[in-house]
């Protein structure tokens, strides 16, 4: 494996998205372990996009204008539901200083989902990881996957440290209702920024 791949998965996770947003507002919104749980979730939704690139499905995605619609509009949908619940009362994203953490399965579902209705992803992965192979093709899908692997650790890693410093900011925010308020509308105003770029995309 290539410190150029590792690189370079690195910056590309560490870029702000839809799951650091999401792994954000939980870790603010519910404290430590529902962040982790958030990171979880957000990486186990990578594992669907991953065998799709490696199974070649991503490219039947990505020749099919109608799949590609039907998963991006449901993609959509569910940003701008993620929107909402940051913005209503007791809402599953909402900040509140008197907010119970979720179930751990439930937050890992939601960040799961958020991964698996993007259909970019699975033509990411398509073309993030071939320039990385040997070039043999007997052993091209087990590099995908050795690689995909890899990328998933990272993804885990660094969408954890996201979460703990919010968890971390956490106790200094939440004593102050303006700041909650603030926080609120703007996660939801960046979760409509989200699905707004997202129902631009085109196969």
């Amino acid at each position: 494996m290539s410190l150029q791949f590792l690189m370079t998965a690195f910056v590309v996770v560490l870029a702000p998205g839809t799951g650091v947003i999401y792994t954000l507002a939980v870790g603010l919104g519910q404290g430590r372990l529902p962040a982790i749980y958030a990171a979880l979730g957000c990486t186990i939704g990578i594992v669907p996009h991953l065998l799709a690139a490696t199974m070649g499905v991503a490219a039947v995605l990505h020749s099919s204008a109608l799949l590609f619609s039907v998963v991006k509009y449901a993609g959509v949908a569910y940003l701008l539901w993620l929107a909402w619940q940051s913005l209503s009362s007791g809402g599953a994203l909402a900040v509140q200083a008197d907010k119970q953490a979720e179930p751990g399965w439930r937050i890992a579902r939601r960040a799961a989902l958020i991964n698996i209705l993007n259909p970019k992803l699975s033509l990411f992965f398509l073309a993030l990881l071939p320039p990385f192979l040997s070039g043999n093709p007997a052993t091209a899908q087990i590099e995908m996957a050795g690689l995909g692997g890899v990328f998933m650790a990272l993804t885990f890693v660094i969408f954890v440290g996201y979460g703990l410093f919010a968890a971390r900011a956490r106790d200094w925010l939440l004593g102050s209702a303006r700041v909650m308020a603030w926080l609120n509308r703007s996660f939801a105003a960046l979760f409509v920024a989200l699905a707004g770029r997202l129902a631009l995309e085109r196969a």
